[in-house]
C-alpha cells in the first residue's frame, strides 16, 4: 500500500516539475536519464533505460532539442554515430523545484542508522531493477 502511494506521489511530483519546464513527464524523465548518463548518450541507450521504443525516443529527443535541453552531436570516435548531449539550460533555473525534496531526503537519512540506510538502499535498488524488468515484460508482451 505505501509503495503504491509513494509511486503515485512520485509520478505527480515529476508531472508538476515537467509542466513547469514545459515538457511532458516522459520527456522530463528521458532528460533525467540522459543527464545521469555522465556524458553524451545514444538514443538507443535512452530507449534501453526508459523502456521506450527507439522511434518514441527519437520524438522525445526532437522535442528536447527544440526546447533547448539537448543537442545531437557526432561521436568523436565513430562519426556515423549520433550522441545526445544534455545542455546546462535548466541547471540553475529549475533547481529550486527539487530543493524541498533534497532537504527532506537529507533529514530522513539523518534519522536512520547506517544499517537501516543500507537496508533501504538495498530494497530500493531491488525494486528499481524489478521495475525495469517488468517494464520490458509489459512492453514486450504479445497481446495475441
Amino acid at each position: 500500500m505505501c509503495g503504491r502511494a509513494l509511486s503515485a506521489a512520485t509520478v505527480m511530483f515529476h508531472t508538476a516539475v515537467a509542466d513547469r519546464m514545459g515538457l511532458s513527464v516522459t520527456d522530463h524523465k528521458c532528460l533525467d536519464l540522459a543527464r545521469r548518463a555522465e556524458g553524451p548518450v545514444t538514443a538507443g541507450r535512452i530507449a534501453e533505460l526508459s523502456g521506450l521504443s527507439t522511434g518514441a525516443v527519437t520524438g522525445v529527443i526532437d522535442r528536447l532539442e527544440r526546447a533547448g535541453f539537448v543537442r545531437r552531436v557526432r561521436d568523436p570516435h565513430d562519426r556515423r554515430k549520433v550522441l545526445v548531449e544534455v545542455l546546462a539550460k535548466d541547471a540553475g533555473e529549475h533547481a529550486w523545484m527539487f530543493q524541498g525534496l533534497r532537504d527532506a531526503c537529507e533529514k530522513a537519512v539523518q534519522q536512520h542508522g547506517a544499517e537501516e540506510i543500507e537496508l533501504i538502499i538495498s530494497y530500493l535498488t531491488e525494486m528499481t531493477e524489478t521495475l525495469h524488468r517488468e517494464t520490458m515484460r509489459v512492453r514486450d508482451h504479445d497481446n495475441g
